[in-house]
């Protein structure tokens, strides 16, 4: 999938284990939305994460 274009985050990988140590693989996704935004002064359209909107750390053109 997508790299969120602000803080780089990416899908992550780990195991899933149960109480009685069953183990299989499985990954987190971050919550990328699709936004056009002001890179070096003009719009583009990136992957951006919903924390880092609510945040405040990039704003929407």
């Amino acid at each position: 999938m997508a790299k969120d274009f602000v803080t780089g985050k990416r899908t992550s990988f780990g195991n899933t284990r149960s109480h009685a140590l069953n183990h299989s693989r499985r990954s987190w996704k971050p919550n990328l939305q699709k936004v056009r935004i002001l890179v070096d002064g003009k719009p583009k359209r990136v992957w951006v994460s919903a924390r880092a909107l609510k945040s405040g750390k990039v704003t929407r053109v």
